[in-house]
């Protein structure tokens, strides 16, 4: 097959295990070159997204001494999406194909000759879906499925189960940089460009050290970001929402209307209060939506640039 895959791994923070992740992935590379799969021009790209601690220092380390790897330092830390995109676009040209895995090694690279074997058939995307989430905890693992089933819901093209862990060719690559929104979502953005796809199922594993930097407050501003960014629906939810309470209202006023016309009236101080926090309640959940859609509109406009490249290893 001799074809010339490049690995794009983004880093924050990973010092403890980059080293080990290097290991594994350079044996997994050595062994597709002796096997004839790969050309034995490949790279390994580490993405450093503005790491505070010693990440980049050890890739300039792994960098300096193998020409198997290669580093990329962005000037500021721009999150995974961006980390993923600045190594992608980086590689698109000097590769037949790239291949995008997590620093932590929980994606397993066995499967990479799988993904090959699809490439080789035509595909131009391959995706790598887990096989199920037994190793999350049970808030992890609800919390999971409740996000691809509103994705679904809300009209999203994405793949359950799948992170950032996939192939793409270098004509798959040229289509996804067209695409020029500033607020990324890879999970959304990738499937919209429509070619040939597959999918490999494999078996997530657990950490081996460090700690996941996928927060809370960061699964959730990921979360709304890939809603806000493939789907309308939230705003007609809004429209649908307000027509709702409008007939709602008119059902009130007509009861209230009939109560007084038959003397029925009484202090109704329980229903007044409760009728205000819900409407109430409505009313600012529809302005965050909102306000959700203006805010990606801001960043959009403003065009400023993704990411930016301070340094690579081979500029020095």
């Amino acid at each position: 097959m001799n074809t010339n895959l490049w690995i794009v791994v983004p880093c924050y923070n990973e010092e403890m295990i980059l080293e080990k992740t290097a290991v594994c992935l350079k044996e997994k590379m050595e062994k597709l070159n002796r096997l004839d799969i790969l050309s034995g021009n490949g790279r390994i790209v580490f993405v450093d997204d503005g790491s505070s601690d010693g990440t980049w220092q050890k890739i300039r380390e792994l960098a300096g001494s193998d020409k198997m790897f290669l580093g990329i330092r962005l000037s500021h830390n721009r999150g995974q999406q961006n980390a993923l995109l600045a190594g992608m676009i980086y590689a698109k040209d000097r590769c037949d194909c790239v291949a995008t895995i997590d620093a932590d090694m929980q994606d397993d690279i066995d499967v990479l000759p799988a993904f090959l074997e699809k490439y080789a058939e035509g595909c131009q995307i391959v995706y790598g879906v887990r096989k199920n989430r037994n190793e999350d905890t049970v808030l992890k693992r609800a919390t999971a499925q409740l996000f691809y089933r509103i994705m679904k819901l809300m009209g999203a093209e994405v793949f359950y189960n799948h992170a950032d862990y996939r192939l793409m060719s270098r004509k798959a690559l040229e289509a996804l940089a067209e695409y020029s929104e500033v607020n990324l979502f890879l999970r959304g953005m990738i499937p919209q460009i429509g070619m040939k796809s597959a999918v490999v199922y494999y078996d997530r594993k657990a950490r081996t050290a460090g700690k996941t930097k996928y927060s809370v407050r960061k699964m959730i501003s990921l979360a709304i970001n890939g809603l806000t960014s493939f789907s309308e629906r939230p705003l007609h939810l809004i429209s649908v929402t307000g027509i709702i309470c409008s007939l709602l209202s008119l059902l009130g006023m007509a009861y209230a209307l009939i109560s007084y016309f038959f003397g029925y009236t009484v202090p109704g101080w329980t229903a007044i209060v409760c009728s205000i926090w819900l409407l109430g309640g409505i009313q600012l959940m529809c302005l965050g939506i909102v306000g959700e859609y203006i805010g990606r509109i801001f960043s959009e406009v403003k065009r400023r640039p993704r990411y930016y490249i301070e340094e690579t290893t081979e500029m020095g």
